[in-house]
């Protein structure tokens, strides 16, 4: 599709960058955390966000980097409303801390954008010891997510506007473990394998949007929350990729070549993320998966609704245990 610039019925493609996709939108009086916003896609959806007028929080891991990029945002938007906040979500002391020094703030949410992520990396286990990817990109943004969910309820209820819970999952999903999710193998460096254990976690995205979704829904409440794959992007999540890293010339040389034929830009990739954010079309829609700014099929294990309930589950236990 990105290709030929193939349209969708939203009017986009994956062509589109995250500034078309939003052209006309005002998000004055909006608050965002974005999770990851010191560089790639992250960081253009800060950008893209404050520039509508949302009051953005970026929430990283590295905040040195992170003030950084707030600074570059400001050189281009000088009335940007800008925070920057440290989460490692590869802990959950961390993401503890961050979720109570933010409503010791008494800051309003309106948007929760679950961005951040590993890739492919050798195995690792986090300091709670899980599994690197299923806990920074799956358990991290879980526990976030539980801990703020009722600032952003009461955020709705008190502006009476919607809040969108935006979780950034991958087509790499499609390449999970068989099972779909190993719950009883989380931790086995046994048969593992980066880029199963990568698409696990990202499997993980999708359901959890789904089954976060389904509760929001029985519960009455204005707050959606959907997947989306941002497209295949040259960033330094691709760091860990042999072939990719930039280790030599030739390497540099071959990722630019098929970066410029296959790959988008990071302004295209963070398009999706700022779509299903911001846009009216988007407004009531819960529990789907999108790609280039359009509606999209998950695989059927992210469909799998007992699958779904199943990685809640485990998740809540998973994190009662570090209490």
């Amino acid at each position: 599709m990105w290709i030929f610039g193939w349209k969708g019925p939203s009017g986009y493609s994956a062509r589109s960058t995250a500034e078309e996709v939003t052209q006309g939108i005002d998000g004055t009086g909006f608050t965002a955390i974005v999770t990851g916003a010191s560089s790639g896609i992250g960081m253009d959806t800060a950008r893209v966000l404050a520039l509508r007028g949302v009051h953005v929080v970026m929430a990283v891991r590295n905040v040195d980097a992170g003030r950084s990029v707030k600074e570059a945002i400001l050189k281009e938007l000088p009335s940007a409303r800008i925070d920057v906040m440290e989460l490692d979500l590869s802990s959950m002391a961390s993401v503890r801390k961050f979720a109570s020094d933010y409503q010791a703030s008494a800051l309003p949410l309106n948007l929760l954008i679950n961005n951040a992520g590993v890739m492919a990396c050798a195995f690792t286990i986090s300091p709670d010891n899980i599994e690197l990817h299923f806990a920074t990109n799956h358990i991290g943004h879980f526990l976030l997510t539980n801990l703020l969910l009722e600032t952003m309820k009461k955020t709705s209820q008190e502006s009476n506007t919607e809040g969108r819970i935006v979780i950034v999952s991958s087509e790499v999903h499609r390449f999970a473990y068989r099972e779909g999710i190993r719950f009883d193998k989380i931790n086995s460096k046994s048969e593992y394998n980066t880029i199963q254990a990568y698409g696990q976690s990202k499997l993980a995205n999708i359901l959890h949007a789904n089954e976060l979704a389904r509760h929001l829904k029985e519960e009455g409440v204005q707050i959606t929350a959907n997947s989306l794959h941002p497209g295949a992007i040259a960033t330094n999540l691709l760091r860990h990729h042999g072939i990719l890293n930039g280790k030599s010339a030739f390497r540099s040389t071959l990722a630019s070549s098929l970066g410029k034929l296959f790959l988008k830009n990071v302004q295209q990739g963070a398009a999706t993320t700022c779509y299903v954010a911001l846009h009216p079309q988007v407004k009531g829609v819960s529990g789907e998966y999108f790609m280039d700014s359009n509606k999209a099929k998950a695989s059927s294990l992210a469909q799998d609704a007992e699958l779904a309930k199943k990685l809640r589950d485990f998740s809540i236990s998973l994190i009662n245990s570090k209490l």
